[in-house]
């Protein structure tokens, strides 16, 4: 079996290939793991390879699916999870070398899940220290290398080597949190799909946090097709975070092939489009043109409550309730060693000191109600249109000369996102083009909170019409 394969290939081909028996578990996760050796000097995707697990995972694949035996689409499918996820047997570091004896006694939730579903883990990824920021620079253990240019660029945070290992070819999907932005951004930088679920779908249990307001759990993945997959074996009730516990599972699979056909689909517009790269409005604006095409009713709506959160007061106030959150999670380690912290995190997260309680009880308040507000607004909308991100990746040297600098990167990176975290909203991000440089541009498709099934109902109409994600980055110069 040649490498290409595998390579690039979705969960959905490499799931009807296992089914059939036309490739081995086995021999899949051996070619994975062996382009993951090849790669991870030159892209520095992973913490760590667990490839003894990973052997015996596809093994007992193997052995399963040889005897008839289907645990469905996700059987026998290698992925990585990013290194917040508690894996049995290795240390959950969240970025922080300081973390290097946190070793976990068990799987976390979607880990399990996972494990049930018959996937097959690969490693564990980099992430930003403590996943906080959307760059996705990381100080102790190196930043991963994205795979679209051979000069280092963003690779985009927190879920920097998910999106890393998926955009390169080496597992078709890996699993990522976010808080800002910690998903979509690293896809959209990587010109790869990325789910941001709504708070209460997917169980965060064993997740290291950041944020217990805002935390969510995604896949990042080839196609939002395949976030589907992964989407419907992670979701669900579990009595270990008490989110789930109001939501039960739905079908999202079902809803994936009815395309968009009279849905009402609307560009989000005020503070999406401030301050964005006029590469990244070309791109997501012609997306307008597809939906068309597609039969949907293509508008614009104002969504006052995104200018509400989106700079002045309230953003500031966000960035407290997550830095303040962060502290409350890492207060031994500002405390006792912060001078071995990056500072790029260190002295944001230490600045949720200054949230006083009255101000992050109000500011919780003003979020609950503009989300009900929003979700009153989008009443009419089926689905949102928006960038991503208002700038694409660019070079490291650049975002990085001092501290100062970083800051203005990463609140570019995630002022988008970061509206639908406070909205609570969910979204998928999917490619939509490219900017002069060959650096990939992402859209991200919102709906209504809980309604993932729409989110990925429209990203995959529009990924199905367009070939965007079909396009892969030019790996010669890291021997790819």
């Amino acid at each position: 079996m040649s490498d290409t394969a595998t390579e690039y290939a979705s969960i959905a081909a490499l799931s009807e290939r296992l089914q059939r028996g036309d490739l081995s578990p086995v021999t899949l996760t051996e070619a994975v793991l062996a382009r993951a050796e090849t790669l991870q000097p030159h892209l520095n995707a992973f913490v760590t390879l667990t490839a003894d697990r990973a052997r015996a995972q596809a093994q007992a694949a193997e052995i399963e699916l040889n005897a008839g035996v289907s645990r469905g689409p996700l059987h026998g499918i290698p992925y990585v999870a990013k290194d917040l996820f508690d894996v049995a047997g290795h240390a959950t570091q969240a970025g922080c070398r300081l973390l290097a004896g946190n070793t976990a006694s068990a799987d976390c939730a979607v880990v399990d899940r996972l494990a049930r579903a018959g996937m097959v883990l690969i490693g564990k990824t980099h992430t930003v220290q403590f996943a906080f920021g959307g760059v996705g620079i990381n100080q102790d253990f190196g930043t991963p290398h994205n795979p679209w240019s051979a000069t280092a660029h963003a690779p985009g945070g927190s879920s920097s080597g998910t999106a890393v290992a998926v955009s390169a070819g080496i597992v078709p999907m890996g699993l990522g949190s976010d808080t800002g932005g910690s998903v979509r951004i690293p896809a959209a930088l990587c010109g790869i799909a990325g789910l941001k679920t709504t708070v209460g779908r997917i169980s965060r249990a064993g997740v290291y946090p950041l944020s217990w307001t805002l935390d969510s759990v995604g896949p990042l993945a080839r196609t939002a097709a395949d976030c589907a997959l992964t989407y419907a074996a992670l979701h669900g009730p579990d009595e270990n975070d008490s989110t789930t516990l109001q939501h039960g599972p739905h079908d999202v699979l079902s809803r994936l092939e009815l395309g968009v056909e009279g849905l009402r689909i609307c560009f989000a517009e005020t503070a999406f489009w401030e301050d964005v790269d006029p590469a990244v409005i070309d791109a997501v604006r012609a997306s307008g043109a597809v939906f068309e095409k597609l039969g949907a009713r293509v508008g614009s709506v104002e969504l006052r409550e995104a200018g509400q959160v989106a700079g002045g007061e309230r953003e500031r106030h966000r960035a407290l309730v997550v830095a303040a959150e962060g502290c409350a999670v890492n207060r031994r380690l500002l405390d006792d060693h912060f001078d071995a912290l990056d500072p790029r995190v260190a002295n944001r997260m230490i600045a949720g000191r200054s949230l006083n309680a009255p101000d992050y009880f109000d500011t919780l308040r003003a979020w609950e109600n503009l989300q009900r507000s929003a979700v009153d607004s989008l009443r009419d909308v089926d689905a949102l249109i928006a960038p991503t991100c208002a700038i694409t990746a660019r070079p490291l040297r650049t975002i990085d000369e001092d501290l100062d600098t970083y800051a203005a990167h990463n609140g570019k990176y995630l002022r988008n996102t970061a509206i639908g975290n406070m909205l609570n909203l969910c979204g998928v991000s999917v490619p939509c083009g490219f900017d002069p440089a060959g650096m990939p541009i992402g859209l991200t498709v919102y709906a209504k909170p809980f309604d993932e099934g729409m989110a990925l109902r429209v990203a995959h109409a529009y990924e199905t019409a367009t070939e965007w994600h079909t396009r892969r980055p030019d790996l010669s110069w890291a021997g790819g």
